[in-house]
């Protein structure tokens, strides 16, 4: 299973273990959700953030 795919569930997961009911766990999982994918998109080196946290400047 991809990286970012593993994100996205295990944001999803703790989005919902966070939060029961109402809109704003709905936007509470979508949030964890969405972080739990750029992470695994991070991990899976689709997304470079070297230039952003001072990686580049070797």
């Amino acid at each position: 299973m991809r990286p970012s795919l593993v994100g996205l569930m295990v944001g999803l997961v703790l989005g919902l273990a966070g939060a029961f009911g109402g809109f704003d766990a709905f936007l509470l999982v979508a949030v964890l959700g969405a972080v739990g994918f750029l992470v695994g998109q991070v991990v899976e080196g689709r997304i470079d953030l070297s230039a952003h946290l001072g990686g580049g400047r070797r």
